[in-house]
């Protein structure tokens, strides 16, 4: 069965998420529709950029990834069909597909499907659902646009090596209020090399030892530990991690390697 995600701002009081879903059913009605998330937070790039890069590759070959941020018609935006690692991706322009992709797409093109002018303020209801329901039907990228060659690109803030300091930043913090840094496990192994270490944050906290699990450390007590994302995690098991130690997006920590 073909398979759509979706991954969106729209929430979930609203008309919107329902005239989306209605849309692409309408012209697929056997599509499995799969929510990622409708609770990205307006025009948040960075947050549904992490969301579905670090979600995507759970899904079969050839699903269809719908990516409903910012795409409000612009005369300056494209909206684009891209294929990377077997997958395909449909959104706009606006730098998202760089902070997602660590390599260059496979095939990307500039959607030319013309837009309906009763969905001139919903085009993702229109020019969007009909790109991902060509794709999820298991037709050719090409006859949905044109070649192009780069995107818009943006960029992800990157943690900074300074002799034995590793000074990196909270990214994301999730439902559980986990706080998320942009400190990757394949990072924090190639500086490490086996060393003990201090992590320091915010009120002076610190943590000098990797978890394995949540549980690891008694409840209310606070740990870090690489997550599902691969991203050094600071939490609190059964806790607040974000609200009790005070750790907000774009916070500095620090990895002290002794």
């Amino acid at each position: 069965m073909a398979i759509i995600t979706l991954t969106t701002d729209l929430g979930d009081k609203d008309i919107y998420q329902a005239a989306l879903k209605g849309s692409i059913l309408k012209l697929l009605p056997n599509v499995n529709i799969v929510d990622i998330t409708n609770s990205v937070s307006a025009f948040n790039i960075q947050q549904a950029a992490f969301i579905l890069k670090n979600s995507y590759h759970y899904f079969p070959d050839a699903t269809v990834h719908l990516i409903g941020i910012d795409t409000v018609f612009s005369a300056s935006t494209r909206y684009l069909a891209v294929k990377y690692k077997n997958h395909y991706f449909v959104g706009a322009d606006n730098g998202i597909f760089s902070l997602m992709f660590n390599d260059e797409p496979d095939e990307i093109v500039e959607i030319n499907i013309l837009q309906d002018l009763k969905f001139l303020h919903f085009p993702l209801a229109d020019i969007f659902v009909r790109a991902a329901c060509h794709l999820a039907d298991g037709r050719p990228l090409k006859e949905i646009g044109l070649p192009v060659s780069a995107i818009e690109k943006k960029m992800n803030l990157q943690p900074v090596i300074e002799k034995n300091l590793i000074k990196g930043s909270v990214i994301y913090i999730d439902s559980f209020q986990n706080v998320i840094t942009n400190i990757t496990k394949e990072f924090f192994n190639s500086i490490q090399q086996g060393r003990r270490f201090i992590l320091y944050f915010k009120r002076n906290e610190t943590i000098d030892r990797l978890s394995w699990h949540y549980n690891e450390v008694p409840e209310g007590e606070k740990l870090c530990l690489f997550g599902i994302s691969d991203h050094l995690e600071i939490a609190i098991n059964k806790g607040n991690a974000s609200g009790l130690l005070g750790l907000t997006l774009g916070d500095k920590v620090v990895i002290d390697f002794q």
